[in-house]
């Protein structure tokens, strides 16, 4: 089992799709057969990184934007691309002020792991980001609208829930992470 060749069908400014060849069996573990696979690669970066930043008041940090995907406003954690030669940790910080505005005194590594490995070789590496100082948005691309929203963790479900009445998505990483990140919050 294993990656055989990879070939380039199409480059983007960020994605580029790939032909995988592989070696995998057959039904029911029958005999080794080459296949082919189509999958979605990111360019020009080191990695994505995943915050779950937690105000002193046991809040959770969210953002809120517009993506052409799914043609819908979906609530996410913050997020963002490792430029080339950036550390992970780096990369989480500077993302983190980038979209929220926020400076993390504390970043703790969570997780790590694929988003959807069936379509894309994105392997997300999470951070909980807390003692948080509001130090104004930084630089942000010129395709990140984004609204800064605040949900107590105690009615995050109910917080979630207005959200999904009103029309918008929310990114099924946000119940997942924020329950392992439980660990980090102090409620007050």
């Amino acid at each position: 089992m294993g990656v055989l060749e990879k070939k380039v069908m199409w480059q983007g400014r960020f994605l580029r799709s790939v032909l995988l060849r592989y070696s995998g069996r057959g039904a029911a573990g029958g005999r080794a057969e080459v296949r082919d696979w189509e999958s979605i690669e990111r360019v020009g970066c080191d990695g994505v990184v995943g915050i779950v930043p937690i105000t002193d008041k046991a809040e959770v940090v969210l953002i809120r934007q517009f993506r052409p995907p799914v043609d819908a406003y979906v609530l996410e954690l913050p997020a963002g691309l490792c430029d080339p030669g950036e550390s992970l940790e780096d990369a989480a910080r500077r993302e983190l002020i980038e979209e929220t505005g926020y400076a993390a005194r504390r970043m703790e590594f969570l997780i790590r792991g694929p988003m959807s490995s069936g379509a894309s070789s994105e392997v997300l590496t999470v951070f909980v980001a807390t003692g948080l100082k509001f130090v104004g948005i930084g630089n942000r691309d010129e395709t990140e609208d984004i609204e800064v929203i605040h949900v107590p963790i105690g009615r995050l479900e109910e917080g979630l829930q207005e959200v999904r009445r009103d029309g918008d998505y929310i990114d099924l990483k946000v119940h997942g992470l924020i329950g392992l990140a439980g660990k980090f919050i102090d409620r007050p």
